[in-house]
């Protein structure tokens, strides 16, 4: 599943064809059995048999998701990667797709390999998380362990991003935030991606780039100094990973 629904429909086929075109290209049914088919997949994704006639716009953003759904599923798939699924979205609606795809993964029994930057949603859909930071995996562990308790100065700086619903609280948490550096352009010639903007970087950090390694049951972190502070050292961490 894409991030904008209306970028990847053809915006000259109607949801029957789009839907269709799925079941043709993979065998999946005949001409005969297509339409039962398509109406099916649509029951699935809570739309009524109506929308098979519709063009992609003549859809609101949710219903297009959720034909993006469907198409998806026409192919009966054990694993679904959803990329930013609801970004494009109201906030209203957002809630209405996401509880829809975790109805979908308890009754087809389906994993999901979700990629967002929406913390509360990647908590809510979440078992295992994988944060990256410049395509490395920085940190990775069951959502509890990761959110609530990041070893990773990055994974710190993503959840001190998002917003306290109180402002004295916001103004207290941030005024004690450490000053980082601003991004850079490219990834740093040598060393951890992250040191040019860690608050926490020490030479070490500049020199060897850190291996991904288990600071904690079940939770790994790619830090010298959080790995230093676990009792880690960078010897043992390299043969571990």
């Amino acid at each position: 599943m894409f991030q904008d629904p209306f970028s990847s429909l053809d915006p000259r086929l109607t949801v029957e064809r789009a839907l269709g075109e799925v079941l043709r290209v993979h065998g999946l049914a005949g001409r005969d059995r297509r339409p039962e088919r398509v109406n099916r997949l649509l029951e699935m994704v809570a739309l009524a048999p109506r929308f098979a006639a519709r063009y992609p716009h003549e859809l609101s953003g949710g219903q297009a998701q959720r034909v993006a759904i469907a198409r998806a599923l026409a192919v009966e798939p054990r694993i679904l990667v959803l990329d930013e699924p609801t970004s494009a979205l109201d906030v209203s609606v957002r809630a209405e797709v996401m509880n829809l795809l975790l109805r979908l993964q308890e009754e087809l029994g389906l994993a999901f390999v979700f990629i967002s930057h929406d913390l509360g949603m990647v908590r809510h859909i979440s078992d295992d998380i994988q944060v990256m930071y410049l395509g490395q995996v920085v940190e990775a562990g069951p959502f509890d362990g990761v959110l609530d308790n990041a070893l990773h100065p990055y994974t710190r700086a993503l959840a001190a991003a998002v917003p306290v619903p109180d402002p004295v609280l916001e103004a207290e948490r941030r005024e004690n935030e450490p000053e980082s550096a601003p991004a850079l352009l490219a990834e740093p010639e040598s060393g951890c991606p992250y040191h040019p903007r860690c608050p926490l970087a020490e030479q070490i950090c500049l020199e060897i780039d850190p291996a991904l390694v288990v600071l904690a049951p079940g939770h790994l972190a790619a830090c010298h100094v959080a790995a230093r502070s676990a009792g880690v050292q960078p010897e043992d961490a390299a043969s571990m990973w």
